[in-house]
């Protein structure tokens, strides 16, 4: 299966989110591939922002080798489902895709966590370490939500 993960500039969200399923799925023996991608252009080619990369780290993933790129209409064909950080992500992309859109690859990342009380995750450029391992802590969960879904066991 290939995912991507997508926020608004690559550097904060979807790394920290393309990491922690990659991290995942190999725990679980899955030969995914993940990668991210930003709906704006600002970050192209940089590395995902100090405390994104920090965060991870603590929890024993490093993605400090990951660089910002920025979300094409061809990542719709590419992918089997993209995963939105929040609604404005999902709207953009949608906006970029223009015919190649297909609703049934894409989704908000925190649909899967149904019992959760976030519909997005919450964009913690402008905020402080603790923002990002809230964020850490919420895609978690979605990313164990989504593999226990489509685990061997469960297809």
């Amino acid at each position: 299966m290939r995912l991507l993960m997508v926020c608004l500039g690559n550097i904060c969200r979807s790394p920290l989110a393309e990491g922690i399923m990659q991290h995942k799925a190999a725990l679980a023996g899955l030969g995914w591939t993940v990668e991210s991608a930003g709906t704006g252009s600002w970050h192209i080619g940089e590395p995902p922002h100090h405390l994104s990369q920090k965060t991870a780290r603590q929890y024993g993933i490093d993605i400090s080798g990951q660089r910002a790129r920025r979300f094409t209409a061809a990542d719709m064909e590419h992918f089997d489902h993209i995963f939105f950080m929040d609604e404005n992500n999902l709207e953009d992309a949608r906006r970029m895709a223009g015919a190649r859109w297909n609703p049934q690859k894409a989704s908000l990342l925190m649909s899967w966590v149904p019992e959760s009380p976030h519909t997005a995750v919450p964009d913690p450029y402008f905020g402080e370490e603790e923002g990002y391992h809230e964020v850490f802590h919420m895609i978690s969960q979605a990313c164990d939500a989504f593999i226990a879904r489509h685990t061997p066991n469960n297809i």
